[in-house]
């Protein structure tokens, strides 16, 4: 045998090496970066799935009611909370969703939202709550951080794109190499390090489809990737059929100024205008007269109506939570009362049904109880995966030291590294900005600056 040919394993064999710790080393890093983000997306996350039910719970006096008799008209129902906050202006109206259900109407004034909760039968005041206080919006910004401002936001978007590279690194640090324990079966008690690198791996790898599957498709709502993809779709008559606004004078507002709940392909398809020559003369068609018009066109029970704003405005009838098949937005005219845009979920394209049925699989709306209870498991072992990558860490760390797994022997695989930020960077710009942010520090920074290199070895 050869010296060149006795070679060729031990290179082989050092690029495999190489090649695993680069990659280790990367998910080491994306890890611990992203843990408590992570975290703060499983718990809000499994909130959120529930959210109406834990509302139906815990703020019941404000949602369920009595059936006592006949429900009074719409209008009578918000007359009733515009009597109760006085100086305000009806914005949208959300009709009883069942007879034991309560109406809300959104109410303004100087720029501040309130939602008021009427008893439809006899028009009691049950309750109120700032838009931007109620139960689902504060869990759902602190879900996107959007809470907290659009740098948090954009923050939550870097996370969500290196939630999908520790799920693909994780399959192939996880993946069989002629051994068995450690890759279906937990080995060791709780006690030894090993365990919870069993856990964290075994856990990560039977869930890893369902958890880039959430991180994937919560994409469209980032504020960057999310709004320019939605945006890109728009244009291009990807998202919704362009040709439904072909026949109607278009205003500058798109849904999502005017419906608090709308599909997301539909958030920046534009608003039509009432007819303007009839606003100079005809009477406006009323709130009862609008709702009447929505039950006519098959709406179902429970959307939501918003109420034109000014003389060109249009009635705006809504329904989004559930079944796709009843996702649908409806613009009426305020004076003809005829609908000038119907579009629902089977007339949008392809790609826009596919990202819609994602972000409805991802809420938890698809597939009722059973889709609900397949997302909850999929957000508690994105907390299992956390709480075992931060206990293994900890068992392993050196003292005063990071604990790092080491760098590659052979450098060349870098170029393999470059090559997939390169792809996130096209695909997901911010992520892909903090992948090259992260390979340059390891790169050229750590390796030649001593107390750097001691600390992160």
């Amino acid at each position: 045998m050869s010296a060149f040919t006795a070679a060729e394993p031990a290179v082989a064999a050092t690029h495999n090496v190489s090649l695993y710790r680069a990659i280790w080393r990367w998910h080491f890093f994306a890890g611990l970066l992203v843990i408590p983000f992570m975290l703060n997306l499983a718990i809000t996350g499994s909130l959120y799935l529930f959210k109406d039910q834990i509302a139906d719970t815990f703020y019941s006096h404000r949602y369920l009611v009595a059936e006592t008799g006949t429900m009074l008209q719409p209008q009578q129902i918000t007359d009733a909370a515009l009597a109760a906050f006085p100086g305000t202006r009806a914005t949208s109206y959300h009709e009883a969703s069942a007879p034991n259900r309560s109406a809300w109407v959104t109410v303004s004034k100087d720029g501040q939202s309130t939602i008021v909760y009427v008893n439809p039968y006899d028009g009691s005041i049950l309750g109120s709550v700032g838009s931007k206080q109620e139960f689902g919006w504060v869990v759902k910004r602190i879900h996107s951080l959007e809470y907290f401002g659009t740098w948090t936001n954009r923050l939550i978007e870097v996370v969500a794109g290196f939630a999908l590279v520790l799920v693909v690194t994780g399959i192939y640090l996880w993946w069989p190499r002629q051994q068995s324990g450690g890759v279906l079966t937990v080995r060791g008690n709780p006690s030894r390090r090993v365990f919870w690198r069993d856990l964290h791996a075994v856990t990560g790898a039977f869930a890893g489809i369902l958890i880039f599957f959430l991180a994937f498709s919560g994409m469209p709502w980032s504020g960057y990737w999310g709004a320019n993809v939605n945006a890109w779709l728009t244009a291009n008559n990807l998202g919704t059929p362009a040709a439904v606004w072909d026949e109607v004078p278009k205003s500058t507002k798109v849904t999502q100024d005017i419906v608090s709940r709308a599909g997301w392909v539909v958030e920046n398809a534009p608003v039509p205008l009432s007819d303007i020559a009839a606003a100079q003369s005809a009477r406006p068609i009323g709130l009862n007269k609008a709702v009447h018009i929505m039950h006519g066109l098959g709406m179902v029970a429970g959307s939501d109506l918003a109420i034109p704003s000014d003389p060109t405005g249009v009635y705006t009838a809504s329904h989004y939570f559930g079944d796709l098949g009843e996702e649908r937005t409806v613009h009426i005219d305020q004076y003809s009362g005829k609908p000038l845009v119907d579009i629902s979920y089977d007339q949008y394209p392809a790609l826009g049904k596919a990202i819609e049925w994602g972000i409805n699989l991802h809420q938890g709306q698809e597939w009722g109880l059973f889709n609900q209870l397949l997302m909850l498991a999929t957000c508690l072992a994105i907390i299992v995966c956390c709480v075992t990558a931060a206990t293994m860490w900890w068992k392993r760390r050196p003292s005063g030291r990071l604990g790092v797994p080491p760098m590659p022997p052979q450098k060349s695989v870098y170029i393999g590294l470059w090559l997939i930020a390169i792809i996130f960077g096209v695909a997901f710009p911010l992520t892909g900005a903090a992948i090259v942010a992260m390979l340059l520090l390891d790169r050229f920074v750590v390796r030649f600056v001593p107390p750097l290199r001691r600390f992160f070895s």
